[in-house]
């Protein structure tokens, strides 16, 4: 049936054109400002789009990990492979995660799929996201070291390669959404 071929064609075209933006980046950088108000723009346009925050993980489905290395890597493990569902269905996906390791956001890479993955580092400074401490925690970890924060006593691994950076001290919210968005024609 000819309708049916040209459906099954538009169904294939829009699965292959869909992505992960993986937003990644020192707690308070504004990661999950950007993901929300990029899910907003992209409604906006009919697009299908979920957001995979780090924060709301824990928690649900990652409630049992604790915040080593080995555990945030897990936290990203499960997040690429829900990322990966999302996009097999149509949906792109917008994740809000530290994913303060290479390896771990190497391992979402390769889980998602290397035509799929925006990774998108928020570079923003640690003194601007030390100020904001939206959740709190740099005041905790200043007053307790052992906390294992990101960028305080737990390393962060900037991305050397993302395809995008964004420093949201310097980058407004709309010049912001403007470059992740250009994605959308890639």
């Amino acid at each position: 049936m000819p309708g049916s071929n040209q459906t099954e064609s538009s169904t294939e075209l829009a699965a292959n054109k869909v992505k992960t933006w993986w937003l990644s980046g020192l707690p308070g950088a504004g990661k999950t400002t950007l993901a929300q108000n990029l899910a907003r723009h992209l409604r906006e346009q009919s697009i299908a789009v979920c957001v995979l925050d780090g924060d709301e993980i824990r928690q649900g489905l990652s409630k049992d990990l604790g915040f080593s290395l080995a555990d945030r890597e897990e936290q990203g493990r499960r997040t690429a492979e829900m990322a990966r569902l999302l996009n097999l269905n149509g949906i792109f996906a917008v994740v809000a995660l530290v994913s303060p390791s290479m390896r771990g956001r190497a391992l979402a890479r390769s889980i998602i799929g290397h035509d799929k993955f925006i990774e998108t580092y928020i570079s923003t400074p640690l003194h601007i996201c030390q100020q904001r401490d939206p959740k709190g925690w740099y005041a905790k970890a200043k007053q307790n070291p052992a906390l294992q924060l990101t960028g305080v006593s737990a390393p962060y691994e900037a991305p050397t390669s993302a395809e995008c950076v964004i420093d949201t001290s310097q980058t407004d919210l709309a010049d912001a959404i403007d470059q992740l968005t250009t994605f959308l024609r890639m």
